[in-house]
């Protein structure tokens, strides 16, 4: 489904939430008492908070829903779209379809001679270190994500995010980049789909392998993403999932990939989107990291509080979806918060971890998983 007005995306990240039907609506699971996430919606710092949901070892541990929303609404997603992209770029990279150290497979590079562009590498774009020219937010009215969702080159993001120059030598600098995202998302269904002639097309692919390889094993039913009038995935800002959902999405991050048993994401890119970026020590590939020392001073969760095994999908607005392995713990957080106020949302995120103590060990099972080439390298 992809929304036709930008207007109403606006109006989304304004204070509406795409509504399921009334009768459709489940009831919330009763929260257990856990005064941390309690404070997400008693502690005015931490407005407006949306829906709070843990997860340990894969049951609800606590669910609440600020006034007006439950568990029928699907939240939208702002970067956390961006974890999803880098999901189904990880799918392909399994299948040999893509490989992370090769020239990334962009024509518009490839048709000049001797362009520099065209050795930019897929990891370097997972990386965020593409050395592509961007603005990303400030000023507003210049910014290429404003631009590219909501403006004049909205029409075809792919054509304004492939056009950038270089600014620096790919793999030296990270910069954070809405559209390296989309980059990903338009290499993503030339790579589905390389005869695909119309946007339709191009939609139909990407939808199909969305909910074939992710959203249906995963159990993300009301995961929703939309697209440009190319037929491009807008997948660095733009999908939309019930609080439920986001966290069956971390869950089967902290699950290594796995989903009753069935290996959805190999183990390997698991490992890959937690590790450490070359030039941030904060960022894995295209997810966030809660490790000290990150780009710009600031980690993007608590760093400061720990643990280091910690990562998160992180969207404006303060969206997260916190995986926690040493936990086994999932903290989904929705709502909307300015982005320079949110230092209080990460403190608060990193309490509400620190106040769950580790379940029991358990013994260790040997699950099975389906055979795929082992192409990812670290």
């Amino acid at each position: 489904m992809r929304l036709q007005s930008s207007l109403f995306v606006l109006a989304l990240g304004l204070g509406m939430a795409a509504l399921a039907p009334a009768a459709a609506q489940p009831a919330p699971v009763r929260p257990a008492a856990l005064p941390a996430a309690d404070a997400f919606f008693t502690d005015p710092r931490l407005a407006e908070t949306r829906a709070v949901l843990v997860l340990q070892d894969g049951k609800i541990l606590y669910e609440r829903y600020g006034p007006g929303y439950g568990p029928g609404n699907r939240f939208i997603s702002w970067s956390m779209a961006k974890s999803i992209t880098a999901t189904l770029i990880g799918e392909l990279v399994a299948e040999a379809k893509l490989d992370l150290d090769s020239p990334a497979p962009v024509p518009e590079w490839r048709a000049k001679p001797d362009d520099p562009r065209a050795q930019i590498t897929l990891r370097q774009l997972l990386h965020m270190e593409s050395g592509l020219k961007h603005i990303e937010s400030d000023p507003p009215e210049l910014a290429d994500t404003n631009r590219a969702l909501f403006a004049d080159k909205s029409g075809d993001i792919l054509a304004h995010a492939t056009a950038a120059p270089l600014e620096s030598k790919p793999g030296t600098v990270f910069e954070y980049s809405t559209l390296t995202t989309h980059i990903l998302a338009g290499i993503a269904v030339r790579t589905l789909a390389p005869e695909a002639k119309t946007p339709a097309e191009r939609r139909a692919a990407m939808r199909s392998f969305i909910i074939e390889r992710l959203s249906g094993p995963a159990a993300m039913p009301s995961l929703i993403c939309e697209y440009d009038p190319q037929g491009t995935l807008l997948g660095g800002s733009l999908c939309h999932a019930t609080a439920r959902d986001w966290a069956n999405f971390g869950q089967l991050y902290l699950n290594n990939g796995t989903v009753a048993g069935r290996e959805v994401v190999r183990p390997d890119w698991v490992s890959f989107v937690r590790t450490p970026a070359p030039t941030n020590p904060g960022y894995g590939g295209q997810f966030w990291l809660n490790r000290p020392g990150a780009v710009g001073g600031n980690s993007a969760l608590f760093a400061d509080q720990g643990p280091i095994d910690a990562y998160s999908a992180n969207g404006h607005l303060g969206q997260y979806v916190v995986i926690v392995p040493s936990k086994r713990l999932v903290v989904v957080r929705l709502g909307k918060t300015q982005d320079d106020v949110l230092a209080p949302v990460r403190a608060a995120l990193g309490r509400l971890v620190n106040s769950i103590p580790a379940p029991a060990a358990k013994p260790t099972a040997v699950k099975p998983t389906l055979a795929k080439p082992a192409v990812v390298k670290q």
